[in-house]
């Protein structure tokens, strides 16, 4: 039952977040003195509706979004009435347009930026001095965690997690550097005759040996010690590609860890510069996310298929409120507020693109044209005028076909096969 009201309340948070979006385009418009004739929550059918002045509010039946209607968007828009036509936001100054366009999406990280500060004073923010990809775990202290049970053979479906790993049970095999009495804690600085810097060199190390007994020199509670560490053949992937081909090398049945705790608490003027800075690197890994989402399609499309779902693949409105109920089913509220925050800047900046229709492609056409105009009388040539948008009509067609495609088959893949954060 739990989990299905964290569905609920998290997909109510998104439906909030969008419908302030809209309201961040209606309330700069009209501070502008543009005409906002409509600002609906959700789709379809409509519920009810009021008009206060010249704006109808109201409620529609499909909870998937929001909209305001500010007249004269474009100056292909025929439903202007002759005394409107000074108020039509294409007439107003390009940067004006700018700031309205652009309000929806510093909605959204105005939003992640509170929703980050809220959870940084209450509850903690991840710590950002953890490494947060492979790259930055490798480069990390070869610091350890000590397995007592370990998989050797990735084809073996048996034995496959720590709670359910039994010595002689299929591919299981008791974890050598347990057995030799290294402990998790431990920070390895030699293995065999290859001295040891960093998380990766470790696993190098390993990988390159021959199975067999192994000199490895450690130091615990500052103090150096060694122990032989007698290292099994196993199957894994390559480290850097964790799809890549399968072969087998040596390994010890270690992990990377650290003592550093994986969540930060701040008091209320500490957690304002750290929620900026957390919202910062959500930035820059959205973005990322953004580049690779071309090639996470097949990954997604196997899902489906049948192939067990990667975790680094998109999610759809589905696939993050599946997530916000687990994590208040199992008591976990920091990942509940955290995926919410992270949505809400992944949405600021897809709203950014400069794609029709959205807010970036609007903003992306009215620099254009500012541009334009400008280049033009410098060369002393008639102003071209503005963009008509009937002719990238192909195009803005062609961005909601595989934008559409996309969302159903992230939803799809999220329904089938969805990511779980608590196994």
């Amino acid at each position: 039952m739990l989990f299905w009201l964290g569905c609920a309340a998290f997909a109510l948070t998104i439906l909030i977040s969008v419908s302030l979006h809209e309201l961040g385009h209606m309330i700069t418009g009209k501070r502008f003195g543009m005409k906002v004739t409509k600002y609906f929550v959700g789709f379809g059918p409509t519920i009810f509706s009021f008009h206060r002045g010249e704006t109808e509010y109201g409620l529609k039946l499909i909870p998937l979004g929001g909209f305001c209607k500010i007249v004269g968007m474009t100056p292909q828009d025929d439903d202007v009435a002759p005394e409107d036509q000074h108020r039509a936001m294409w007439r107003f100054p390009v940067w004006k347009r700018t700031v309205v366009m652009a309000a929806g999406s510093i909605t959204h990280f105005m939003l992640a930026l509170i929703g980050a500060w809220a959870m940084a004073w209450a509850i903690g923010l991840p710590n950002m001095d953890l490494p947060r990809t492979g790259a930055e775990e490798r480069a990390a202290p070869a610091q350890i965690r000590v397995a007592d049970c370990l998989r050797t053979s990735l084809s073996d479906p048996t034995a496959t997690t720590a709670t359910d790993c039994k010595v002689g049970v299929g591919s299981a095999a008791a974890g050598p550097a347990s057995a030799a009495g290294l402990k998790t804690g431990d920070v390895i600085t030699k293995v065999g005759a290859t001295p040891v810097a960093n998380y990766g060199q470790l696993t190098d190390a390993i990988r390159a040996a021959t199975p067999g007994p192994t000199v490895f020199e450690y130091t615990r509670a500052g103090q150096p010690a060694q122990a032989t560490v007698n290292l099994i053949p196993a199957e894994r992937r390559p480290i850097d590609d964790p799809s890549g081909p399968i072969s087998t090398v040596a390994v010890a049945g270690i992990s990377w860890t650290t003592d550093l705790p994986a969540v930060v608490h701040y008091n209320a003027l500490s957690a304002i510069p750290a929620s900026g800075e957390y919202n910062w690197f959500l930035v820059e890994n959205s973005m990322r996310a953004m580049a690779r989402i071309p090639e996470k399609i097949p990954a997604l499309w196997n899902s489906i298929t049948g192939d067990e779902r990667d975790p680094d693949t998109p999610i759809s409105v589905i696939g993050a409120s599946r997530i916000g109920g687990e994590a208040l089913e199992k008591g976990v509220p920091e990942v509940f507020w955290g995926v919410f925050i992270s949505l809400n800047v992944f949405i600021g900046l897809f709203n950014l693109l400069p794609l029709l229709p959205v807010d970036g492609g609007h903003i992306a056409i009215a620099w254009f044209e500012a541009l334009r105009s400008r280049l033009y009388r410098v060369l002393r040539r008639p102003d071209p005028g503005r963009v008509d948008y009937y002719k990238l009509m192909p195009l803005t067609y062609a961005v909601i076909l595989i934008g559409g495609a996309f969302t159903l088959l992230t939803a799809t893949a999220d329904i089938i096969n969805p990511i779980t954060i608590f196994p």
